[in-house]
């Protein structure tokens, strides 16, 4: 337990919060990408191992597969069934966990450096060695089953899935992470362990060190990580994202609450534009209460208790969506109101009082995301994820206050095509 608390203790006051980021970036022997940020002050190191290995690496008649895989190597490593895997991170104070989404599948690992040895070699003892045991195997599918079934009743995830399914079509962005029931049923342990196989690839990785140890041990235990993954040359990408027709789909439920999806795919990791829409959205509808939409939709009009957008770039195209839940009876107002404000702003963009105030606040908050280990690791394994500059975090705040009303104007003009978008509303009057 005092192991455990010392942990937090460190994690939230890791780094001063004007603290500079400096980082070091190679490729190892087997072409795993390494961004590294060595920190002394205090004795704990953080860890983030990414592959290209998310949903949108299954196929259709798979689906769920990629995310089952991620799930079970936590369950079982070599000979070592899940309860004693556990047992042993925590008996030296460690902590392992994973993420998942469309474009990647990551592992974590937080430990104090005094006990860094056996903290990394139980990590790749996870990493290289998944035993994708097959009654566990049946066990987890029927919770995914279990779980499925159970969204499938739920208005926003039902909203959700029929958002991506209408703007991504035949594109693996379409695909539920969790897959359909009816492909969760036929996944077996062969089909994990071919996917393991054939994504967990070195040349797919991107491994980031954040804390208390030399660039010499960081070397090492990066060409650990790497040299043991499965050696894929060939490794599949990710198909172009094709705009499909603009859809207007309308699903009955039982709620006494309309949900609302509102958007399409407009813009990948790196667009050139991003500034211009970044800030702009946090104008228009990502806010939070200081936002227009927030403004007419909610405080003027009080149809919603809350309204939003936000651009989710990805891999290939990801979507700007706007979303919002409000009374059944009032659903075309609201809607219709959402998108006066949207093409007001398309069409004239953001004040000066406007644009000013966003960037105060975006760029005054900045900083407290980058004040742990924890939270620096989050950004850079985004970064090397997606290749960023290494220069990215020193930047960002000069880019947004670079930003002017032209230019989001010009970008929204450009990019934001509202006859384009496609609406899901589930529980439409």
């Amino acid at each position: 337990m005092f192991i455990r608390s010392l942990i937090l203790f460190f994690v939230v006051f890791a780094f001063p919060v004007n603290a500079a980021v400096n980082i070091d970036s190679w490729i190892t022997d087997k072409g795993a990408r390494v961004l590294f940020v060595k920190n002394h002050d205090l004795p704990i190191i953080d860890v983030e191992v990414s592959f290209k290995a998310g949903s949108a690496y299954d196929r259709l008649e798979s689906a769920g597969t990629a995310s089952l895989t991620n799930h079970m190597m936590l369950l079982g490593s070599d000979n070592l069934k899940q309860e004693e895997i556990i047992n042993k991170f925590t008996e030296i104070g460690a902590e392992i966990g994973s993420g998942f989404d469309q474009d990647k599948s990551s592992f974590s690992l937080r430990t104090l450096s005094e006990k860094k040895q056996e903290a990394f070699k139980l990590f790749q003892l996870v990493l290289h060695k998944p035993n994708f045991d097959k009654d566990i195997v049946e066990r987890e599918k029927q919770r995914y089953i279990s779980s499925i079934r159970q969204s499938d009743t739920l208005p926003d995830s039902i909203g959700s899935k029929a958002f991506m399914k209408a703007m991504y079509g035949d594109h693996s962005y379409a695909l539920p992470s969790s897959g359909f029931v009816e492909s969760v049923e036929k996944i077996n342990d062969t089909d994990l362990k071919s996917f393991y196989d054939s994504t967990y690839s070195p040349k797919s990785a991107v491994i980031v060190i954040v804390g208390d140890l030399s660039k010499k041990e960081a070397t090492l235990f990066a060409n650990q990580i790497s040299h043991d993954l499965p050696s894929n040359k060939n490794l599949q990408s990710l198909k172009e994202v094709k705009l499909n027709q603009s859809q207007t789909i309308k699903i009955d439920h039982p709620s006494s609450q309309a949900h609302l999806h509102f958007g399409y795919p407009i813009m990948k990791r790196g667009d050139k534009d991003f500034f211009p829409l970044y800030v702009g959205n946090y104008i228009l509808g990502g806010g939070g209460f200081v936002s227009r939409l927030t403004e007419e939709v909610r405080e003027k009009k009080g149809y919603v208790y809350s309204v939003y957008s936000y651009f989710m770039p990805m891999q290939e195209k990801g979507p700007f969506q706007i979303g919002l839940q409000t009374k059944k009876e009032q659903i075309d107002q609201a809607f219709d109101l959402v998108k006066k404000v949207v093409k007001e702003f398309i069409d004239f963009g953001p004040t000066e009082k406007e644009l000013v105030a966003a960037k105060s606040n975006m760029v005054g908050g900045f900083p407290l995301r980058l004040d742990s280990n924890k939270k620096i690791m989050n950004y850079i394994s985004m970064m090397a994820f997606y290749n960023y500059p290494l220069d990215y975090l020193e930047t960002f705040s000069e880019k947004v206050k670079a930003v002017t009303t032209e230019q989001i104007k010009d970008a929204f003009k450009r990019r934001v095509k509202l006859d384009e978008f496609t609406t899901v509303i589930v529980g439409a009057s």
